[in-house]
């Protein structure tokens, strides 16, 4: 214990008898060489919530909410920009254009930034408030198109009884404009 506080001690008097540059106490940053660019730092975050406060994250693309993810826990890896973030017990609801909202969940999501896709697997249960349903095994958002890919074991329905089913997907996120194969 002694020899932590000397060393915060001497650690602290160093720090004190370092006199301020000419220039206001404000130092230039070192300057790189010629042809060198700086690597971005990679990070690795990560948080739990839990299922009565989990973590919520909102992403907005032109001052408009395009997804909402809440999730029991996630992980960021890599730098800005070039991230993948993982979650786990996931719901997501998708914002569209024409203000519709497609509610997903999944045990599993991904976020890979350099892609700009929203991966949901594990098996994805979605609904909206048309009333329309859908089941698959994966679910792809893709943020730059804001269209939807579903994957695996498709099965989209609709209150008046109609009942797709297929093999893959892709719809807007009202579900209303989907072809199937």
């Amino acid at each position: 214990m002694i020899r932590r506080v000397l060393g915060a001690a001497v650690v602290i008097a160093l720090a004190a008898c370092n006199p301020k540059s000419p220039n206001g106490g404000v130092s230039a940053p070192p300057s790189l060489s010629p042809g060198v660019t700086p690597s971005p730092v990679a990070l690795r975050i990560s948080g739990h919530g839990t299922q009565k406060r989990p973590v919520r994250f909102v992403e907005t693309k032109e001052n408009r909410k395009q997804f909402e993810i809440l999730t029991r826990s996630f992980q960021s890896k890599g730098a800005a920009g070039t991230a993948v973030l993982l979650y786990n017990n996931v719901n997501i609801n998708f914002f569209g254009k024409d203000g519709s909202v497609l509610s997903a969940t999944a045990p599993h999501a991904t976020i890979d930034q350099r892609t700009n896709l929203v991966v949901m697997t594990g098996g994805v249960h979605a609904h909206n408030s048309a009333g329309m349903t859908l089941v698959c095994d994966t679910l792809t958002y893709d943020r730059s198109s804001e269209m939807v890919h579903g994957d695996g074991n498709v099965v989209i329905t609709n209150p008046n009884g109609f009942r797709g089913t297929g093999n893959h997907f892709d719809s807007d996120t009202s579900l209303t404009n989907a072809t199937m194969q």
